[in-house]
């Protein structure tokens, strides 16, 4: 009996040992696990421009006796642990407070530092967490893939390229110089077209010129490529005055205007064909623009041999044209013979000095002197017609 009861003691007293056992086991691990190290919160996602600097954070707890590390994902290359820089990287560095905050510095940023970054706890299991930077890069215009200047024939198609790249991808948009309107399409004209390509069906003269390739995409500096447009055509010849009269003598002046590209070559030539020389008298000008010139001849002192036909011929390599002056005579313009006369009626007053000289107010003739005695003759005989009327 008293055997029962002794082993009943000692198989009781094991049982109460097993449950200590395992109560100090379960607190133990509980206890482990609420001061176990880890993450207070996500790594945010970093945004930063190329050449500035970037700063990821990564927030831990308990870390105790615990390591924090920094990685980049896609290299699998350390780039700290706990205060030491591993990476040999003079841009990347490390600061911290508390224990609880870890910032991963990364100083003038380049396009290859945007990836995945890891936050990573050396417990065991390993404990990590990742954050994203992305670097934003200006745009720029690429040589290859971007039109350059161009030269095409009037009425063919013409298509304008223009490629860029930058972070985020940026927009493209086209404009002319001096906010000279687009035309896109007969009668359409708009003052910007959005794309990377710039398409004019049937190409004018009224195109040539100089456009702009814009590419913006928010990170300044916004950047330009001027890009020339030639357009080729076969000399016009416009005339303002076809015919032209002087009188011998005088001095006068032949216009005509031109447009052609190439430049075309441009001169005189009389109607006997034979081509105006330079110098003396006759002296061809030319007053060059972009695509116009005018021709100028001037003819000094004007003789009869001067007069008749002229043209104004304009070659080019892709044409030629000519238009025609006809220069006539006139005559010099005819002295006024007739008498200008002067009345002046004062009473009692045949002159009168004044400071700009004496004043006559008698009716003179300034082209032919009268005589007085005529004019007073003439007079009397207009007094005796009047009384006649007057008295019946």
């Amino acid at each position: 009996m008293n055997f029962v009861y002794q082993l009943r003691i000692v198989e009781i007293s094991k049982m109460i040992v097993a449950l200590f056992i395992l109560d100090c086991l379960f607190v133990s691990r509980v206890d482990a696990a609420i001061h176990e190290p880890g993450f207070s919160g996500p790594i945010e996602n970093v945004t930063a421009a190329l050449g500035r600097e970037a700063i990821l954070a990564c927030t831990v707890h308990n870390l105790s006796t615990y390591k924090v590390a920094w990685l980049r994902v896609d290299t699998q290359t350390i780039l700290t642990i706990h205060t030491h820089v591993i990476s040999r990287s003079r841009r990347v560095g490390i600061t911290y407070s508390d224990q609880k905050n870890w910032y991963l510095h990364i100083r003038e940023l380049r396009e290859s530092d945007r990836g995945w970054y890891m936050c990573q706890i050396n417990t065991d299991p390993m404990k990590s967490q990742l954050g994203y930077l992305d670097i934003l890069v200006p745009p720029d215009i690429l040589d290859r893939g971007t039109s350059s200047d161009m030269t095409v024939r009037e009425g063919a198609p013409v298509s304008m390229t223009c490629a860029a790249t930058g972070s985020p991808h940026p927009q493209i948009s086209w404009r002319r110089e001096h906010s000279n309107p687009i035309m896109v399409s007969e009668g359409v004209e708009v003052t910007s077209v959005s794309g990377p390509v710039l398409n004019i069906s049937r190409v004018s003269r009224l195109h040539a010129g100089p456009y702009m390739c814009i590419a913006s995409n928010g990170v300044p500096p916004t950047i330009a490529k001027r890009i020339m447009l030639t357009v080729e055509f076969p000399p016009v010849i416009v005339i303002r005055n076809q015919l032209v009269g002087a009188a011998v003598g005088s001095d006068l002046v032949l216009e005509c205007e031109t447009d052609g590209y190439p430049k075309p070559v441009s001169y005189w030539s009389r109607d006997t064909g034979e081509i105006v020389p330079i110098g003396g008298g006759l002296e061809p000008q030319r007053v060059v623009g972009s695509y116009r010139s005018i021709l100028r001849l001037p003819i000094r002192k004007v003789t009869s041999s001067d007069y008749g036909t002229y043209k104004c011929v304009s070659k080019n390599s892709l044409g030629d044209t000519e238009g025609t002056i006809k220069l006539y005579p006139m005559q010099p313009p005819a002295e006024n013979r007739n008498a200008i006369q002067k009345l002046n009626i004062v009473a009692g007053k045949a002159s009168e000095s004044t400071s700009f000289g004496t004043q006559d107010f008698r009716l003179q003739d300034y082209n032919k002197a009268v005589p007085r005695d005529g004019f007073c003759y003439k007079l009397l005989f207009l007094l005796i017609i009047l009384i006649k009327a007057l008295v019946p």
